[in-house]
């Protein structure tokens, strides 16, 4: 949206000030309205939750519908083109409602695949009555929105399964923006002293440590691989799972857990290792694709990167930066991670800077808002 506003659009985003991954601020009233970037940003006041996975967090969903559709929207005026973000699904009857009201375009973009991962990951029913709502108003945003966008690159396969034939599907991923490529703030003192090992071959998890994370591969790698005091495991970041994972790896010499960094210092983090992980678990969402912020970092540091990850590849292979194993196969995970230990400094370095440059050139965000523009105003752009 920054990079719309740059070309000259006006930008608006209306969002809720509940959300489990911010802080929002703190204001009085029905809703505030702050100007970042060029962007009209809209806190829409909503019932707060705590935990990701409960029912007070379903019910901010409704409470954020029924507030987006009662805000006086004047100020912003007649909107040429409206992108319905999920998640939350239910935003897309907000969506067709303006859509009708105004005479706009709408765009359904899906960045993750719901109700799918609820089944598959949340493990939901198939026919729990929740589930079964977000497949219908999925199912609605498909049929009537004007264009479908997806973050990940085998979309179009979904809505072909959910709605039984092909539909048009755009992929507009996760990518860099420049004020990332100009923060790149230098660990304080002790950091690297104290967690980070000299003299040795680093593998390097950064992000949160959760169930999502699937680090179980990884964690039972490092256990066979023990006995390779040249071969490190660095996991740095916090998460539910951390204390667990610190306890039944507290025999191990050869894995250090070290606290989360700020977002600005991780590319310092990232250049002193020498392969970076990440994986996933075994799920249909992934035979979509994948378009991760972790992902965007590790290429953007220019080191190699290996994936427990058996989905639909991309930007990994597109690259030629690293490889992926099948997920969850510990073995598969070990072969390589001895692979790439054995590998001369100047090819890792060469596999790395790859992965970087392929980044650069392809999922900038200028680039990314010049196709979107084309999806959402396609007879002006």
């Amino acid at each position: 949206m920054r990079e719309l506003a740059r070309m000259g659009h006006r930008a608006v985003i209306l969002t809720s000030d509940s959300n489990h991954l911010i802080v929002p601020p703190d204001f009085d009233g029905s809703h505030r309205v702050d100007v970042i970037d060029e962007v009209e940003f809209c806190w829409i006041k909503t019932l707060r939750y705590g935990k990701a996975k409960s029912l007070r967090r379903i019910l901010s969903w409704l409470d954020f519908e029924w507030r987006l559709w009662r805000l006086r929207k004047q100020r912003f005026g007649c909107p040429d083109a409206v992108i319905v973000s999920s998640l939350s699904l239910l935003t897309v009857l907000n969506g067709l409602w303006l859509r009708k009201k105004y005479g706009c375009r709408v765009v359904f973009e899906v960045r993750d695949i719901w109700p799918l991962t609820m089944t598959e990951e949340g493990g939901y029913a198939k026919y729990n009555p929740f589930v079964v709502v977000l497949g219908f108003i999925e199912r609605l945003g498909y049929r009537h929105a004007d264009a479908v966008v997806g973050t990940m690159p085998n979309l179009g396969a979904h809505v072909t399964e959910v709605l039984g034939h092909k539909q048009v599907v755009h992929c507009i991923p996760m990518g860099v923006d420049d004020l990332t490529l100009t923060v790149d703030e230098p660990l304080e003192a002790d950091y690297k002293a104290k967690y980070i090992p000299q003299g040795k071959f680093i593998v390097c998890h950064a992000g949160s440590i959760g169930i999502t994370n699937a680090l179980d591969t990884l964690l039972a790698c490092a256990r066979v691989l023990r006995g390779r005091s040249d071969i490190h495991f660095l996991i740095v970041g916090k998460g539910d799972l951390k204390a667990k994972y610190q306890e039944l790896c507290a025999d191990l010499p050869n894995i250090t857990f070290a606290p989360a960094v700020k977002k600005a210092m991780v590319q310092s983090v990232l250049a002193l290792s020498d392969l970076l992980y990440f994986s996933t678990h075994t799920s249909k969402v992934w035979e979509y694709g994948q378009s991760l912020n972790k992902v965007i970092d590790y290429m953007l540091s220019g080191k190699p990167i290996v994936a427990s990850y058996s989905g639909f590849p991309s930007m990994i292979n597109e690259a030629g930066c690293g490889s992926f194993v099948p997920t969850e196969d510990v073995e598969a995970l070990g072969n390589e991670i001895l692979r790439y230990a054995e590998m001369p400094g100047d090819t890792l370095e060469t596999m790395g800077c790859a992965g970087r440059l392929w980044l650069l050139h392809n999922r900038k965000y200028e680039i990314l808002a010049k196709s979107y523009l084309e999806i959402l105003l396609p007879r002006s752009s």
